[in-house]
């Protein structure tokens, strides 16, 4: 459960959390789009990977970060191992540093947003309040998941559960966890409709909103750099790669 926690909103008051989070959607675009362009080659793509984890840093973020990361291990050495037996070793490296761009990138939105601000931002370009609020809920429910997940796991093995098995074992043992785990989700589902069925969701289609989102000069600074990267990207690998 530690790589959801890269997942989840940290409060903060570092300049990446006051960004608008729709410019701090054009930069994960950009670092993430920047790293699938560079796939296969290392240079640029370990430049990327550090420029990712700069802003995590800088975010204030990195040690929560790093419970992520060290969810990523095992992934991280089964795809090294895999494309350095077919191809080589710096092109496992480069599809390594491309996992944790990907990641890091999408981290440093969700950990630096309030999911109501991400999903107002996601409004204003364009997408239906309803399909914004079903993302908003889903981000805002991930940690309680892995969270309830972790509670129920730790109580089956008070009871004996054994988790340590072997791999046809551990299966059939995992049946406990999730039948709970189902319910309550489903059950949650419901309270949250209900929820929402009392307080009219729908019954307008004009919304309003307590607080709006505006851009400031930092923000368009911002989206210049992401277009810049993007572009900057697209010229090198056709230009020189």
């Amino acid at each position: 459960m530690s790589l959801l926690q890269g997942f989840s909103f940290k409060k903060g008051v570092s300049l990446i959390h006051r960004l608008d989070p729709r410019s701090k959607l054009l930069l994960v675009f950009s670092l993430a789009s920047s790293a699938i362009i560079f796939r296969g080659f290392l240079l640029p793509s370990l430049a990327l990977l550090l420029l990712s984890l700069g802003l995590i840093v800088a975010s204030g973020c990195a040690g929560q970060w790093l419970k992520t990361l060290k969810g990523l291990i095992l992934l991280s050495v089964f795809i090294f191992l895999v494309n350095w037996w077919y191809v080589d070793a710096f092109y496992a490296a480069s599809m390594v540093s491309l996992l944790i761009t990907l990641v890091a990138s999408l981290s440093l939105s969700f950990l630096t947003t309030i999911p109501d601000d991400l999903s107002l931002a996601l409004v204003k370009l364009g997408l239906p309040y309803e399909l914004a609020l079903e993302l908003s809920m889903a981000i805002r429910f991930v940690p309680t998941l892995a969270r309830e997940a972790q509670l129920i796991i730790d109580a089956q093995r008070a009871r004996g559960l054994d988790l340590e098995a072997g791999f046809i074992k551990r299966l059939r043992n995992l049946i406990p966890i999730l039948i709970p785990l189902v319910i309550n989700t489903v059950r949650r589902s419901y309270r949250v409709a209900e929820a929402m069925e009392s307080r009219a969701f729908g019954a307008s289609p004009k919304r309003t909103w307590l607080f709006d989102l505006k851009f400031r000069g930092v923000d368009y600074l911002v989206t210049i750099s992401s277009f810049a990267l993007l572009a900057l990207s697209f010229f090198l690998v056709y230009r020189f790669l």
